[in-house]
């Protein structure tokens, strides 16, 4: 079955991609990521994320995907020999100096062509196999009849990787050299501040201090340079049948419920396809659960469309905000629970039971919420208990990472996420209450 790749810009992020159903994950170290303005690993802490990886059983793989000038090679040679004995599963590479100089200091190495390499052409693609490469990212801008053109003159041990979610870029493939113009930061080299996104007006040579809007709407404006995020989310069975080995998810930028989120929907999808592929009903549940994170409007690529007939442009400016995202559960700490009961506040009554958790935003008394776990669709409840650590009762959560205790009706496990509700799900179903942990 395809393989789900999921972003990680940090080790927070890692553990919700691991924890949600990644089968693999790919990151960057702090030179040579194509996110250079997300945390990323420095070489001990790659060491790391590997044996968290494979304590999993599961994969992890290294963007090295810019494109280096002169002066960064020793850098590049320097940064590949700290990290040959990582135990990185394979290295994601766009530039063929780079290929070349892996090839040369981890033989052993196992090599994807990134999608900045816009591969498009089953000629492209066997040139890359010829010299060795593993797996292809391909590019963007291909639709599901040209993947599986490609895959038919490949061969079997070649994989196919795609982009099935996330931001979308304008420049081809992501090749793009507007950054430079306008603020000399090389998106060819990690630092892209997408200018594809700005508000732009025409300005006349003798009257520079009056602005004529460009307005494709109007009183909107105009987003002739900023795409659509992309999702694939309806179109599952589509992506099995296509002969793609990895399903891609876009977001090292991203938060960590982003990562959680968008794993854990796709996660639900491949899966209940794949138990019975006859009988699958796509869960519109599963797209809402999408809808939850940060995003611009959605659309499906260019896996249906042809660039030239529809660019995938954005008809409203920025972003659709995520849910809140109030806490991350913790694992249980006696101690604590002790103090809460030595105070005569039950650990569990009929309303549920009391569980830890660790503060990502404020949440009062009274609110809605929901739990998001793994391979679960988000289930609602009311918060109507909080606790201190020393069994202190609490009105609110307003100090980061806090720690605190909050009654829930069924079965938390550590790693699953609070969120505000916007007002669906809160009914709790007989089935969903405690019943004892179902981790």
């Amino acid at each position: 079955m395809p393989e789900l790749l999921s972003p990680a810009g940090n080790f927070e992020k890692l553990r919700a991609a691991i924890l949600y159903g990644a089968d693999a994950v790919y990151l960057a170290g702090q030179m040579f990521g194509m996110r250079a303005a997300a945390d990323n690993f420095t070489v001990e802490e790659l060491y790391a994320a590997a044996e968290l990886v494979h304590a999993h059983g599961k994969k992890l793989y290294l963007t090295v995907n810019t494109m280096p000038h002169v002066s960064e090679y020793p850098l590049l040679r320097q940064f590949l020999t700290d990290i040959k004995d990582a135990g990185i599963d394979a290295m994601i590479v766009a530039d063929l100096g780079v290929f070349a100089t892996v090839r040369e200091l981890l033989p052993n190495m196992e090599i994807h062509i990134s999608t900045q390499a816009s591969i498009v052409s089953p000629a492209s693609a066997r040139a890359y196999a010829a010299m060795g490469a593993k797996r292809l990212v391909l590019a963007r801008e291909l639709t599901l009849a040209e993947i599986k053109a490609i895959r038919a003159e490949l061969p079997d041990d070649v994989e196919l990787e795609a982009f099935i979610h996330g931001s979308m870029c304008v420049s081809y493939s992501g090749r793009c050299l507007l950054a430079n113009a306008f603020n000399g930061r090389d998106g060819n080299r990690g630092t892209c501040s997408q200018p594809c996104r700005w508000n732009y007006s025409i300005v006349e040579e003798k009257r520079p201090d009056m602005l004529f809007p460009i307005e494709q709407q109007e009183n909107v404006g105009t987003f002739i340079m900023s795409s659509k995020d992309m999702c694939m989310i309806e179109h599952i069975p589509e992506l099995m049948e296509s002969g793609i080995a990895s399903f891609k998810i876009e977001g090292r930028m991203k938060s960590a419920y982003y990562t959680a989120v968008v794993t854990n929907a796709y996660r639900m999808a491949i899966d209940t396809y794949r138990r019975d592929p006859e009988g699958y009903r796509f869960d519109p549940r599963w797209l809402e659960e999408l809808e939850s994170v940060s995003h611009r409007e959605y659309g499906t690529g260019f896996y249906f469309d042809d660039p030239m007939q529809n660019p995938q442009l954005v008809s409203a400016c920025g972003y659709l905000r995520e849910k809140a995202y109030y806490s991350t559960a913790t694992e249980f700490v006696s101690e604590e629970a002790d103090a809460i009961v030595s105070l005569s506040v039950p650990l569990e009554n009929e309303n549920g039971r009391l569980y830890r958790f660790i503060q990502r935003n404020k949440v009062s008394i009274g609110e809605d919420a929901e739990l998001i776990s793994p391979g679960k669709i988000g289930r609602g409840f009311g918060v109507r208990e909080l606790y201190a650590p020393d069994g202190g009762a609490l009105e609110s959560t307003p100090h980061p990472s806090m720690i605190y205790w909050c009654r829930v009706p069924f079965a938390v496990c550590e790693g699953d996420i609070m969120r505000a509700c916007s007002g669906k799900g809160l009914e709790i179903r007989a089935k969903d209450r405690l019943k004892g942990s179902d981790c």
